[in-house]
Order: structure tokens, then C-alpha cells, then sequence
């Protein structure tokens, strides 16, 4: 079996990459695609194949997919161009003859009406029609969404959304690749659909919470209108068109559009999935680390 990742060299792909060799799969017998040619190089010295692939170029894409039986696309990271790009992709895979094609795609993505979504519901739709074998990983918010902003929350005391009191399930990259990997092991996963989150649901107020007890330092939530939290990332230096659809996830959340129900992803794992403190308590030791 050869199983094509493509955005191999983004942080996802790599990721489903190294737990493809975790769960035994030889590494020649995965295909890397991906843009950067120093990390597709790093991904060569372990044995695995790397095709140079840009999603905007259908040439590549065809010579990417080529002898591929499984694949998984990565969604891309363009709003407004990677729709296009998907249906590129889509039609690569198709002329190929791939037995399957995951797909990253969004929670509750039949339902949601958050503009993030809209890219993910025209790729599904392309999916269902191209008549391709596909499976749908809808995958939750990263927690690393979060974690990431850790200095910024200790340095300001505040965690900043729109998000009011809504829940959400997030996830780690980490855990969300092994679902991936998972998937793409799998027999009979053509039609399946993933909803992916961990088992514990969190409202930002709790994350700021979690940030105070990793810290020592106290943090609170800080709920904006979306417009003033819009402005907030912009001063942040966050391009404006990105700071708009943050601060409509952020509404998504408070309408309850990134709550999964069911335990996919934990069943998936084999495992419980990464907690919000085990990640945040992770997240502030490496910072700790990295200050001392």
C-alpha cells in the first residue's frame, strides 16, 4: 500500500506522517508532498518518498498522486484560493484511481455558519459528487490555537474573545494526526465521516483558568464584542480579512458550532485524548524552559 500526505511539510502533515511509521506502516511505502524542499529532504534521509507538489499546480499534483492508493488532503491554507485548489487535487486523485481520500475538513460542517466553514463545505460537496472514495476527519479546533498564545496571556493577564460562555472540543495536532493515520490504516472507510474533538468540552473562561493554575499567574477572560476583538487582533498585527474570521469563529464557538458530540477521536486514539491542561501545562513548562 502507498499512502500520499500531502502538505507533508506543514505541521499536520508531518505529523501524520511520523504516526504512519509509529503504527508500523514502512516509509517506503509513504509518499511526503509538500512545497519546502529542506523539510522534504529531512523527510527523504528516513526513507520515505517526497514528491514536490504545490496545490496551484496541477501538473504537480498529477505527478504526486501517481501508483498512490490512499491519500490524505490536507486542507489548504489560502482562504479563497483553496477551494480551487481542493477541486485540483480532487481531480489528481480521481484520475489516479485512489481507493480513498481523507479529507481535514471542520466540525459540524453540514451545519456550521461560521465563514471558516465555507471552503470546507464546497470541498465536501466536491467530494460527495466526484463519485471518489472518500473519508471526511473533521477535525476540532487546535489546541495549539491556544497554546501557542501562551506569553501573550501571561503578558496581558487576559485571555481575549468573542466567544461568550460557548463550549468547544479542541484538540491537539498530535492527537488529530494519529486519527488520521488511523483512517488511512483502515479497511472499509469510504462514506465515513469523523467528528473529531476531545472527550472534554471548555468555554474560554476555563482555559484562562487552566493558564493560571499552570502558571501561577493569575489570567482571566476578557469577552469582547466581535467587532472590538476584530480590532484587538488587527492592532495584534493579525491581517484584517484573517482578524475577521477569528473573531466569527469565536461567535461559532458561542453558538456551540465547534461542539462535537461522540468520543471518534478517542476511539480512533485507542486512548483519551489530550486534555486542554495537559496541553496548557505542556505548553507552560516548554515556556518556563525556554525563559530560565
Amino acid at each position: 500500500m502507498t499512502i500520499l500526505i500531502t502538505g507533508a511539510t506543514g505541521k499536520l502533515g508531518r505529523l501524520v506522517v511520523e504516526a504512519l511509521l509509529e503504527r508500523g506502516l514502512p516509509a517506503e511505502q509513504i509518499v511526503a508532498g509538500g512545497r519546502n524542499q529542506a523539510k522534504l529532504a529531512e523527510l527523504a534521509r528516513l526513507g520515505i518518498q517526497v514528491r514536490s507538489m504545490d496545490y496551484s499546480d496541477p501538473a504537480s499534483l498529477r505527478e504526486a498522486f501517481a501508483g498512490v492508493e490512499k491519500a490524505l488532503l490536507v486542507s489548504g491554507n489560502e482562504p479563497g484560493l483553496r477551494v480551487a485548489q481542493h477541486l485540483d487535487v480532487i481531480e489528481a486523485a480521481k484520475d489516479a484511481g485512489v481507493q480513498l481520500l481523507a479529507y481535514t475538513s471542520i466540525p459540524n460542517a453540514d451545519t456550521t455558519t461560521m465563514v471558516l466553514a465555507a471552503d470546507h463545505q464546497e470541498t465536501e460537496r466536491a467530494l460527495r459528487n466526484s463519485g471518489l472514495p472518500h473519508a471526511l476527519l473533521r477535525n476540532g479546533w487546535y489546541l495549539e490555537n491556544y497554546t501557542a498564545q501562551l506569553g501573550g496571556f501571561l503578558q496581558h493577564g487576559s485571555v481575549f474573545g468573542s466567544a461568550g460562555e460557548g463550549r468547544l472540543n479542541g484538540a491537539t495536532r498530535a492527537d488529530l494526526a494519529q486519527a488520521a493515520a488511523a483512517v488511512l490504516l483502515a479497511d472499509d472507510q469510504a462514506g465515513m465521516v469523523y467528528e473529531l474533538g476531545g472527550e472534554e468540552s471548555f468555554s474560554l473562561e476555563d482555559l484562562a483558568r487552566e493558564v493560571s493554575a499552570a502558571t501561577g499567574q493569575a489570567v482571566t477572560y476578557q469577552d469582547l464584542p466581535e467587532e472590538d476583538f476584530s480590532h484587538l487582533l488587527v492592532g495584534a498585527g493579525v491581517p484584517g480579512d484573517f482578524a475577521r474570521i477569528l473573531a466569527d469563529s469565536d461567535r461559532g464557538i458561542a453558538r456551540g458550532e465547534l461542539l462535537v458530540e461522540g468520543n471518534a477521536l478517542a476511539t480512533l486514539l485507542g486512548r483519551p485524548a489530550t486534555t486542554l491542561g495537559e496541553a496548557v501545562r505542556a505548553s507552560a513548562g516548554a515556556l518556563a524552559t525556554q525563559r530560565a
